[in-house]
């Protein structure tokens, strides 16, 4: 704002130069007597009583005239004065000082003493007062600014003051004459006179300054006018006679002078004061600039506390302390020399004190504010690349002791974070819990997977497109429920992250405490009075070990109460607030119950998730394993949490307070020894659960390129292996047990928990073996096969397409599952068993023994289904061809086989057909047992005939065994062989001799038919013909 709009302000005493309304306060202070409204009675009655007094000149012209000086105000009782209500800033800053002052709180506007000591106008004016609370903020820079604006404003005023005296001369002199007359007039005034006196008229009286507004006569009437002097002397103008009962004339004029002399000191005060307040106010701007770092050190203080830079702080305080001390030396000084202070050191002592007491205000919230931030301070990870050195509990704890406390904050510190740490075990444990337990009840309550999913699951750990895909070993609830638990597990047993990590950390910054070791990098504070904080008491260092032991056990206990006990059944704690008796502790808020805001666990508290279902299975008596879970994921999982576990341990047994407590080494190995045996039980349920239901991943697909097996064995395979890898894992805990000293912690298993284990190995192995025989004899499969894009039969085999090869007809069961029997024997259980006993260093040579012959039983069992029903059939062909009336030839020399002959081999063509398009390393074996069968056919047959074989009957009989002989020669056994001859002995027996000198004449022309058949079926039989191999 310009200075000529200013000026306009104060001349009509507005606040707006572009007002919209008439103030309100014009109508009321500056009306005159002639400007009232002349209706009303009461104010022509008071205007006709002024008029009648002689005097009512003086009255009206000290009491009802207006000021000449725009912007000033008058008081409650009427009398004006020249202080101005509101004025800009001397120093050149705002433009109302008044609204500075209001923002700052001080009752201006009600308390016009306290406003005058503000204003310059003023005679009250403190400049001492003014700076402390207009420019309390100001820098250095903008004062020096300010005092050269005030010097240019008082060279202003000083001229402007001498033109303002220089033009009101005249008036000066013209009220010394009037003085003169009045004191003559009042002089002779109550004198007893018969004759009345003239009048004397004075010339100077009715001479008025042009531009004067004083001593008007406005009415006509008064002291100086030829009216007045004319009428007689009134009886109330005795008191205006100069004598002793009227005060000697000035009883009638004392209170009109007072209130004059009151405006002209108003008036003519600050003019007249001005240089003394130019000399006070260059006193205090030397004051200023002579103790500018008094003024800066106090906004340094508050910029340092606000950037929190606590560096530059201590230094900044450091400085604050001197200049009090500099103070409270030059106080003692004067005092001790009973001196006066000079206006220099009273600046500079006022200055100090209020930059003393504003330090003091500030450093007092400073450390209130350290104090709350100490207790709720975490321990920063020293690789943290975004770690905040003002947060540290070191830099608060050094600040604190170079600023001087009485508390030790070190110990305040250590008390704090063993309360922060005790309370967050206990509430992120049991918050953990609660959660998991709730998502192992929807678990439960859901519909369990079905068995197409089951089976696809158990099927992962063997496809290898599953891995590369990584396919998921379980359920997606499943999985989320394991995420879950491992998430608990590490937030608590983690060392980097973990509560287990702030632990160790809290106790090895303690150990440091207790040592002294780091109190050396401390300061000591100011005169040393931090140095009683250094040092810890043997009481406090020994409570604080008893803390940390605390702190482990309740860590510990916890720990190994999820893993031993059964669920909790108590959930309220999700939707239950914490009681009012809750003590408040540091960071409390982030582990109440209800501070967690994920919506997997908010629910009604009316309607609580119902328990679980009681059905008997395994996983109802374990909180950490998820309903419905398989043994892939288990194993998965369990390993993790079982090096999660025992590396806690070890690493709590590496701490000083742990390793010479033998409670707390019992305790850590009761922590691994029974969560090992809790997880392994849990996961043998899980495996002997799982291998009942293995079947049920036999969708009969070929396993790559042999064609002759499923894919069934190898995922039995994969299956076991991972269990087994997996077990031993859980079981010794390698990784853990590997490390220095972990041998105490991590003990060898027990032996009671290894046969518990191959135990349940040994019955995987009978459960699969026998469930394969069910499942393969079974007339018709389940509908609920797992079922895949491919078919038995590969493509070049089913345009052979001797039989559909479909997985629904138990024959082509069946041989899949010899050939996948023979992969058990020769491969699978020999594998699985050198790893049982490598991973468990326990050898089962008596169990593999009972193994292989069980497996032997069931191969044979196996082949018996198969073949048997064939062998049964050729029997009954043989026997009904050779038993029936019309097998005996009618010719002397039989030329022709019999028709069962290639009824039979054309059976056999088809097993063959059957055979060698599912699994051809069977052929042999089968094929060599139906020959067998059909020459023990041929000789039950021969011995079934009751009548003597004539030498038709023995040729034609010769026909037929030889002819079936020659056509099968490539299966022939030894046993054959034998029941070969077996059948020629019968028949020679049954003939006489000769009958046998008649066939061996015969037998060249019979080797000549028997060619001639063989020549004649070898297109029909040409698949029993052994193969020639390419050279």
């Amino acid at each position: 704002m310009t200075t000529d709009e200013h000026t306009l302000l104060n001349h009509y005493n507005i606040t707006n130069l572009y007002p919209v309304a008439w103030p309100a306060e014009k109508d009321e202070s500056d009306a005159s007597e002639d400007d009232q409204p002349k209706s009303k009675p009461q104010t022509k009655r008071l205007a006709h009583q002024r008029s009648n007094s002689r005097y009512s000149v003086l009255a009206r012209s000290t009491s009802d005239r207006r000021s000449l000086v725009p912007g000033s105000e008058k008081t409650g009782d009427g009398v004006e004065n020249l202080v101005q209500k509101d004025e800009p800033d001397p120093l050149g800053g705002p433009d109302s000082v008044v609204r500075i002052l209001r923002h700052r709180g001080l009752p201006v506007e009600e308390d016009q003493r306290l406003r005058n000591r503000f204003l310059l106008s003023s005679t009250t004016f403190s400049p001492t007062l003014y700076l402390s609370q207009v420019h309390c903020n100001a820098s250095i820079e903008s004062l020096l600014q300010g005092l050269d604006f005030l010097s240019r404003s008082i060279d202003q005023k000083s001229a402007s003051l001498k033109v303002l005296v220089e033009s009101n001369f005249e008036r000066f002199v013209r009220a010394k004459s009037t003085i003169d007359n009045v004191y003559a007039e009042m002089r002779n005034q109550g004198a007893e006179s018969s004759l009345p006196q003239r009048p004397r008229t004075h010339s100077r009286s009715r001479i008025t300054s042009k531009g004067s507004a004083h001593f008007r006569n406005t009415s006509g009437q008064g002291p100086f006018s030829p009216r007045g002097l004319d009428k007689p002397l009134l009886s109330d103008q005795k008191k205006h006679a100069l004598s002793k009962e009227s005060e000697y004339g000035v009883q009638g004029v004392k209170g009109p002078l007072s209130e004059v002399a009151v405006k002209a000191e108003e008036i003519w005060g600050p003019a007249l004061g001005g240089r003394e307040r130019e000399e006070s106010l260059r006193t205090a701007m030397a004051s200023i600039e002579r103790n500018k770092g008094v003024l800066e050190v106090d906004a340094a203080i508050v910029s340092c506390i606000r950037h929190r830079n606590y560096h530059n702080l201590v230094a900044e305080y450091k400085r604050a302390r001197q200049y009090a001390e500099d103070a409270r030396t030059i106080v003692s000084g004067a005092s001790g020399d009973r001196r006066p202070l000079t206006d220099s050191d009273l600046y500079q002592i006022v200055i100090t004190g209020r930059m003393w007491s504003s330090v003091e205000v500030q450093i007092d919230d400073l450390k209130r504010d350290i104090w709350r931030r100490l207790t709720n301070v975490e321990n920063p990870s020293p690789s943290s690349a975004t770690r905040n050195m003002s947060d540290d509990h070191m830099a608060l704890i050094s600040v604190l002791l170079e600023l001087g406390v009485q508390d030790n904050p070190i110990w305040f510190w250590l008390l704090s974070r063993y309360d922060h740490l005790k309370n967050k075990i206990i509430a992120s444990f049991e918050r953990s819990r609660v959660e998991i337990e709730i998502l192992r009840r929807r678990i439960a309550n859901a519909d369990p997977p079905s068995t197409a999913t089951h089976a696809a699951h158990l099927k992962a750990s063997g496809n290898p497109a599953s891995r590369d895909k990584q396919q998921p070993v379980d359920g997606p609830s499943i999985i989320e429920f394991w995420n879950l638990v491992y998430g608990s597990m590490n937030n608590l047993l983690a060392t980097p992250g973990g509560l287990l990590g702030e632990i160790i950390e809290f106790w090895e910054k303690a150990q440091d405490f207790i040592d002294g070791s780091i109190q050396a990098t401390l300061p000591v504070g100011p005169d040393g009075q931090s140095r009683k904080h250094h040092r810890l008491s043997t009481d406090g260092a020994k409570e604080l070990q008893e803390g940390v032991v605390e702190l482990i056990e309740i860590l510990r206990g916890n720990i190994f109460s999820f893993f031993a006990d059964p669920p909790v059944e108590d959930v309220s704690m999700l939707y239950s607030p914490l009681p009012p008796t809750t003590p408040s502790t540091p960071k409390s808020a982030i582990f109440a119950p209800y501070a967690h805001q994920d919506s997997r666990f908010r629910f009604d508290a009316s309607h609580p998730p119902p328990p679980s279902p009681k059905t008997g299975e395994a996983w109802e008596d374990f909180a950490f394993w998820p309903p419905y879970a398989n043994t892939l994921s288990g194993v998965q999982y369990l390993e993790k949490l079982l090096n999660l576990v025992g590396t806690a341990a070890t690493e709590l047994a590496r701490l000083p307070s742990v390793s010479s407590s033998s409670g707390i080494q019992r305790g850590l190995k009761s922590l691994v020894a029974g969560t090992r045996e809790r997880c392994s039980k849990a996961l043998v349920a899980a495996w002997t659960r799982d291998v009942e239901k293995f079947h049920l991943v036999e969708n009969w697909e070929r396993a790559g390129e042999r064609h002759d097996r499923t894919k069934m064995p190898g995922y039995f395979l994969a299956l076991e292996n991972t269990v087994l890898s997996g077990l031993q894992k859980i079981i010794y805990i390698p990784d853990v047990a590997s490390k220095a000293n972990a041998t105490d912690i991590v003990t060898a298993p027990p032996a009671e928990l290894l046969k518990d284990v191959r135990r349940h190995f040994e019955r995987t192995l009978y459960t699969t073996l026998s469930d394969m025989v069910r499942y393969a004899e079974m007339v018709s499969p389940p509908n609920n096969l797992p079922q895949t894009g491919s078919t038995i039969l590969s493509p070049p085999l089913k345009l052979a397409g001797a039989v559909s090869g479909a997985p629904e007809r138990r024959e082509i069961r069946l041989l899949l599952t010899m050939s996948n029997m023979q992969l058990f024997r020769t491969d699978i259980i020999p594998q699985l068993i050198a790893q049982f006993e490598t991973n468990f260093s326990h050898k089962l040579t008596e169990e593999t023994k009972m193994i292989k012959t069980a497996l032997g039983q069931i191969e044979e069992k196996l082949f018996k289904s198969y073949a048997g029903p064939f062998a049964r059939d050729l029997a009954s062909m043989i026997h009904t061809g050779i038993t029936s009336s019309t097998w005996v030839p009618t010719t002397d020399r039989p030329t022709e086989l019999r028709p069962y002959v290639y009824e039979a081999l054309l059976l056999l063509v088809n097993i063959h057909t059957e055979v060698t398009t599912t699994t051809p390393p069977l052929l042999h074996p089968i094929i060599s047992y139906l020959f067998e069968q059909i020459i023990l056919a041929f000789l039950s047959a021969f011995r079934a005939r009751s009548e003597r074989y004539t030498l038709a009957a023995l040729m034609q009989a010769t026909l037929d065994v030889e002819f079936v002989a020659s056509i099968l020669s490539q299966y022939t056994t030894a046993r054959a062989s034998e029941l070969q001859s077996q059948v020629y002995q019968e028949l020679d027996q049954r003939t006489d001799n000769s009958a046998r000198m008649r066939l061996q004449n015969e037998l060249p022309e019979m080797r000549a038919i028997l060619k001639k058949l063989r020549d004649g079926t070898r297109g029909e039989f040409i698949c029993f013909k052994k193969q020639r191999t390419a050279r």
